[in-house]
């Protein structure tokens, strides 16, 4: 488990887009060699967007032998309303980059058959090959996409009904109407993340604090779903300063010492422009 530890939001984000990006080029995409990527919502992973967005837009970085696989959506909220995830994803960043809309893959909330819906994104999964990297942001209780507190950690895409913490912290997104903000969603498992080859958790801001502590000084524990991903082989957690607030000096200390050998990860940053 890597704990890389950024002083600002913006550096976190850059941190987190120049990983991604390495990987993506590293991986040599092309027409039989596809790319596969997980990713999540929310206000997290937004500086993390631009920055891709910039890396395209100078030319470093494509998106053409990219497939994506969101982790979750709300149920019963019209794809085109501005807070569906759909709209998020095509307005933050799909629009912006060069992927082919059929790579980009978000599942269906408004489907007559929600469970066939849940088969049907593990099955594209699979049939691409696995995720490759899933990008993943936590909320303040713990749960990765929305795994609430409780979710089994061997959990499949699936119907999940949202915790009222969740329900409470999204209300921001519908005006402050608790009423208008969905209660169910759609959600990868935190199985189905578990089984990506790398799993890159974002985790910024002192409201975060807790979660990060539970993540990386506690136990493995189902009521902190985040917890599961240091039994990952490959898990990378990306957070700022004040995430850091409840951890152990020595363990903040441990993994500031590391950084020299994370940012090999990122430095230099490749480009696909040709020479």
């Amino acid at each position: 488990m890597r704990l890389v530890i950024l002083d600002d939001y913006a550096l976190a984000s850059e941190w987190a887009a120049k990983y991604i990006c390495n990987r993506i080029i590293q991986f040599n995409p092309g027409p039989d060699n596809y790319f596969t990527l997980g990713l999540p919502t929310g206000s997290t992973p937004l500086g993390c967007y631009k920055k891709l967005i910039e890396y395209h837009k100078l030319g470093d970085l494509s998106f053409k032998y990219v497939k994506t696989f969101n982790m979750d959506e709300y149920v019963g909220l019209p794809r085109d309303h501005p807070e569906s995830y759909h709209s998020y994803m095509w307005n933050n960043f799909f629009k912006h980059i060069d992927i082919d809309p059929n790579n980009a893959h978000i599942l269906d909330g408004n489907t007559a058959d929600l469970q066939a819906e849940c088969e049907e994104f593990e099955r594209k999964i699979k049939e691409a090959g696995g995720i490759e990297l899933f990008v993943g942001g936590i909320g303040p209780d713990g749960h990765i996409a929305f795994n609430e507190p409780g979710s089994s950690l061997v959990s499949r895409t699936r119907l999940k009904t949202l915790a009222m913490d969740t329900i409470l912290a999204n209300a921001k997104y519908f005006a402050g109407d608790l009423s208008k903000v969905p209660t169910m969603a759609l959600t990868v498992g935190v199985g189905t993340v578990m089984d990506a080859k790398e799993v890159m958790i974002l985790i910024t801001g002192a409201h975060k604090a807790f979660a990060l502590y539970k993540a990386i000084e506690d136990g493995v524990n189902h009521m902190w779903t985040v917890s599961a991903f240091q039994q990952h082989p490959r898990t990378i957690f990306v957070c700022d300063e004040d995430a850091t607030l409840e951890l152990r000096v020595k363990t903040v200390k441990y993994f500031k010492g590391l950084m020299h050998v994370h940012n090999k990860l990122v430095e230099p940053l490749h480009s696909m422009k040709k020479n």
